[in-house]
C-alpha cells in the first residue's frame, strides 16, 4: 500500500460526513435541510458521500490484501480482525449502558432483546438495530442503526475472494469489467424494479448501489490505478463534469464512473498536510461505529438541537474512535501476521 497519500484523512472525512447527517433525523430534524441538499438540487447528503466514498475505498484497498495474501484463510483472517473486535466492543458498550436509559414495560432483564442484540449483530445478517425500549422517546429509536452496511461490506469480502482462485490478471480485470457493467446498467435503468426488493435483508438499492463502487474501486485496484500519469488534471476534469452533472441533475447517472476516480484521485495526489493525518491512527471506522449511538444518548439526556448535537457528538466520537483505534483495533490488527498455529 503506498504511503505517500491522503487516504487516512478521506477515511476520517468520511465519517465525518455520516455523523453530520444523522445528527438530523436523530434530533428531529430532516436530512433535506442540509445546505449540500439544498445546493445540489436534491441530490445529495453527507451521508451518501461518506457511505459511498468508503465503499470506493474499500473495494480499492481490499482487492489489494487480496493479491496479497498467501491464502483465503489469511485474507479473511485479515477481514476479520479488522472488522469484528471493535464492532463487538461497540456491541458491549451499548448493551452495558442500556440499563440507564431503558424505559421498556418489562424488567430490562426479562427482555428477550437484550440477549440477542450482541449475537445478531455479530452475526451480520440478523442484524437488530434496537431493543425495545430504548431510546423509544426519541425522535429515531435505533440504538445503532450505522451498523447496517457493515453485513454489505463483509459480503462484497466474500464474493471479492472468488477471484484468488484466478491467477490471470487480464481474466480478473474482464470479470470486474462486466460485474460493473452488469451493476452499472441495473442501477441506472432497473433500479426501480429491484429498489424496494429484499432479500435475506439486503435491499436492493443498497447492494447495487454500494456493490457498484466497491466494484469500481476493485476495478481500478487491478488497474494499478496508482500508477496512471496527469492525476491533476484528471481529477480537475473529472471534477468539472460532475459539477456540471450536479447543475443539470444528472448526479445520479453518472456518480459511479466519476465519483470513483474522483475519489482515489484526491487520494493519490499527496498534500502536504494531509498525507500525514494517519500518524495518530485511524479512528474513522471508531467514529462510524460509535457516533450513532453517542447521538441517541445526547438526544435521550439532552434534547439537543441539530447543530449542538452535530458539535457534541463529533468530538465525543472522535475521542471514542481514537480509543477505539488504540486500545482494541490496532491490538487486533496485531495478529494479522501471527499464524493461529504459533498461538497453539
Amino acid at each position: 500500500m503506498i504511503k505517500n497519500n491522503n487516504f487516512d484523512f478521506l477515511r476520517f472525512l468520511f465519517a465525518l460526513l455520516v455523523v453530520l447527517s444523522h445528527a438530523y433525523p436523530l434530533s428531529g430534524s430532516h436530512e433535506t435541510k442540509q445546505w449540500i441538499f439544498q445546493v445540489s438540487n436534491g441530490q445529495l447528503v453527507m451521508a451518501q458521500i461518506g457511505l459511498n466514498g468508503f465503499f470506493i475505498i474499500s473495494g480499492f484497498f481490499i482487492f489489494q490484501s487480496l493479491e496479497r495474501s498467501q491464502s483465503l484463510k489469511e485474507y479473511f483472517r485479515k477481514r476479520f480482525l479488522r472488522l469484528f473486535p471493535a464492532l463487538f466492543f461497540v456491541l458491549l458498550f451499548s448493551v452495558v449502558l442500556a440499563p440507564f436509559v431503558y424505559n421498556g414495560s418489562i424488567p430490562f432483564l426479562l427482555n428477550r432483546e437484550v440477549y440477542t442484540y450482541i449475537p445478531y449483530n455479530l452475526i451480520l445478517y440478523k442484524f437488530q438495530s434496537g431493543i425495545k425500549g430504548i431510546f423509544d422517546t426519541n425522535p429515531y429509536h435505533a440504538i445503532n442503526g450505522s451498523l447496517w452496511t457493515i453485513r454489505y461490506e463483509f459480503t462484497l469480502y466474500i464474493v471479492l475472494a472468488f477471484l484468488f482462485f484466478i491467477k490471470n490478471k487480464k481474466t480478473k480485470v474482464v470479470i470486474l469489467c462486466i460485474s460493473y457493467i452488469l451493476f452499472l446498467v441495473l442501477y441506472n435503468f432497473y433500479l426501480v424494479r429491484f429498489a424496494g426488493s429484499s432479500v435475506l435483508g439486503f435491499q436492493g438499492i443498497h447492494v447495487l448501489n454500494l456493490g457498484t463502487f466497491f466494484i469500481a474501486g476493485s476495478l481500478l485496484a487491478v488497474l494499478n490505478f496508482e500508477k496512471i500519469k496527469n492525476k491533476k488534471i484528471i481529477l480537475v476534469i473529472a471534477l468539472l463534469f460532475i459539477f456540471i452533472a450536479l447543475r443539470f441533475s444528472y448526479y445520479d447517472s453518472v456518480k459511479h464512473i466519476l465519483l470513483p476516480v474522483i475519489v482515489l484521485l484526491i487520494g493519490f495526489v499527496p498534500i502536504t498536510f494531509l498525507r500525514d493525518f494517519g500518524k495518530a491512527g485511524d479512528s474513522s471506522y471508531g467514529i462510524y461505529i460509535y457516533s450513532f449511538p453517542v447521538q441517541q444518548v445526547l438526544m435521550y439526556f439532552f434534547k439537543m438541537d441539530t447543530c449542538m448535537l452535530m458539535i457534541t457528538s463529533v468530538v465525543i466520537s472522535i475521542a471514542l474512535g481514537f480509543l477505539s483505534w488504540h486500545f482494541i483495533e490496532k491490538k487486533a490488527l496485531h495478529y494479522k501476521t501471527i499464524s493461529f498455529n504459533k498461538i497453539n
